[in-house]
């Protein structure tokens, strides 16, 4: 593989850009498809920094493969946006190279504008939430509880905001949630998101990896009223991934994502700000830890994934 991150993708000429994410770039392939590119573009606190880490949007790109994939068969009723890996025929042969394995061809909906975030374990913003004022999202959750415990009443709904960029996601109460998309859709889009996640967490556990939280994006087909799955799914960049082996109850673990990075950037007073070019050490081991992850859950290494595909 290679070891250049590739940072920014044009098919002006080819597609039209729709949209540049935090890490994809989304062009329209016809009125009712769209391409997704992951890029090697990473961020932290809402923040892209300037370079990337080589082979990123591969691994997230082939992950989220084998999530719709394996979910799908796990829960027959779900719906994903997922249709092929393969590029569309207007894409010039001398762009291939580049795009080829980092792209997905996806269904478009309508999107709903919410992240739906369900955590199975206390951190992050939801540990220092509890630690302020004994809640989650503005919940009131059974407690004591440690840092990094499990929720003592099992995986819990906990949405945020989806910011426009520049700009902060906001942790709110699923009460707040469904003001934004409507009663009509927000017990589903939460119980969709819980079972999702408790099909995850078991298949993580059985290969030595916590799935401590995650996020989740869904549309609407509005033809069919069906709240479909969307974006990237259960990788590195959307969840917190533990192992086993290490994991204590009381401490912060180690982890097989970009907790990394947002651990150096907090530690360096580095935290939200911009211009930031990562030592090649952090990229380096950014990318392992990815790698791990990948190789665990879906017991190949990405390089053997890719060499199949072929």
């Amino acid at each position: 593989m290679e070891r250049t991150a590739v940072t920014q993708t044009d098919l002006a000429g080819y597609l039209p850009l729709v949209a540049r994410g935090k890490v994809r770039d989304v062009y329209a392939v016809d009125d009712q498809t769209l391409l997704f590119v992951a890029t090697d573009r990473i961020s932290a606190y809402d923040v892209i920094m300037e370079n990337g880490i080589p082979n990123k949007g591969i691994l997230l790109t082939h992950l989220s493969e084998f999530w719709f994939s394996y979910l799908s068969s796990a829960i027959p009723m779900l719906r994903t946006h997922f249709v092929s890996l393969a590029l569309p025929s207007t894409i010039a042969p001398n762009m291939r190279r580049d795009l080829q394995n980092r792209s997905m061809q996806v269904r478009k909906f309508q999107i709903f504008p919410i992240e739906a975030i369900v955590r199975g374990y206390i951190t992050g913003s939801a540990w220092k939430e509890y630690q302020e004022k004994g809640t989650v999202h503005g919940m009131k959750v059974t407690g004591p509880l440690q840092e990094s415990e499990a929720f003592r009443d099992g995986p819990i709904y906990t949405p945020s905001t989806k910011a426009e960029a520049g700009k902060n996601d906001e942790n709110i109460h699923p009460d707040h949630a469904a003001a934004i998309v409507g009663e009509k859709y927000a017990k589903r889009i939460e119980e969709l998101a819980l079972s999702l996640y408790r099909t995850a967490q078991d298949y993580g556990l059985e290969r030595g990896i916590i799935i401590a939280d995650t996020k989740f994006e869904f549309g609407l087909d509005t033809k069919s009223d069906d709240i479909v799955l969307v974006d990237e799914v259960l990788t590195p960049d959307s969840s917190r991934f533990w192992p086993v082996s290490s994991y204590k109850v009381g401490e912060t673990p180690e982890s097989f994502d970009k907790q990394y990075l947002r651990n150096y950037l907090t530690s360096n007073g580095l935290k939200g700000k911009p211009d930031i070019v990562m030592p090649e050490e952090i990229v380096s081991n950014t990318e392992s830890k990815y790698q791990e992850a990948f190789e665990k859950l879906v017991g190949r290494k990405l390089a053997e994934v890719l060499q199949e595909k072929r």
